[in-house]
């Protein structure tokens, strides 16, 4: 299976693929890629609608050139471990960072939530978040603030005083809890309007029958959510050693 970043004429090949309306897997399978590296390549070039072979390269070329350029990090700086594959690193989260773009967050937004998700702190200042993304503070700030009001961050502040941006485990089982109420209040607004519309009237039993399947999946998702919260904070088992 070929490997290393994609060619220009690879490019073309998904180009072609997404205007023709063909999956990111077949894509992937006819240039025998793997599926994320296609995905990747089209969410962070302008998406199914935008997606332009030659800018896509030009714009690669351009990341690639300012990563030579930049200056390595002093220690401290970054949320990553010493010792790790940092190009590796980098390209995982864009990967993570596209899974959450297809879920509908913005591309700054979810590259900050990734990132966060990736240290093995959990947290990490404006400025870090800065100096990893390689982008502008007001950026970062941003995404921030889009991160907080959908209950997929929180802050603190350190021993320096310094404003901290953290996902945890307890972020994440908050924010599922905070999802499955808003789809359990979609289901609200879909009765009244069977109060509205009349109930025999067939608007009011389709909104019945919406109302019903939200209440269902809402329901299901907190029991879930409250049955399973305790994997979130247990420790992965030691992988057993062989044995002799």
């Amino acid at each position: 299976m070929p490997g290393g970043r994609l060619t220009q004429q690879e490019r073309q090949q998904i180009a072609l693929g997404v205007a023709d309306g063909l999956a990111y897997a077949e894509i992937a399978r006819r240039l025998e890629r793997p599926t994320s590296t296609v995905t990747r390549e089209v969410m962070r070039n302008g998406g199914p609608t935008a997606y332009r072979a030659d800018l896509a390269h030009r714009a690669t070329e351009r990341r690639t050139h300012r990563r030579r350029k930049a200056a390595p990090q002093g220690p401290g700086t970054s949320g990553h471990t010493p010792g790790r594959d940092a190009e590796a690193v980098r390209e995982y989260e864009e990967v993570f960072a596209t899974v959450f773009m297809q879920s509908g967050l913005p591309r700054m937004t979810a590259r900050v939530l990734a990132g966060l998700y990736t240290t093995d702190a959990g947290s990490l200042t404006a400025s870090e978040l800065a100096a990893n993304l390689q982008v502008s503070p007001a950026s970062i700030s941003k995404a921030i603030a889009f991160l907080e009001s959908q209950g997929l961050i929180r802050r603190e502040r350190d021993e320096r005083r310094r404003e901290r941006y953290v996902v945890d485990d307890d972020v994440l089982y908050q924010s599922t809890m905070a999802s499955a109420r808003a789809t359990a209040h979609l289901g609200d607004i879909a009765r009244q309007g069977v109060t509205v519309l009349g109930p025999d009237s067939p608007a009011a039993a389709r909104l019945e029958n919406i109302a019903r399947f939200v209440d269902f999946i809402s329901e299901s998702i907190m029991r879930a959510a409250d049955h399973a919260r305790e994997i979130l904070h247990t420790k992965p088992a030691a992988p057993a050693e062989d044995k002799a």
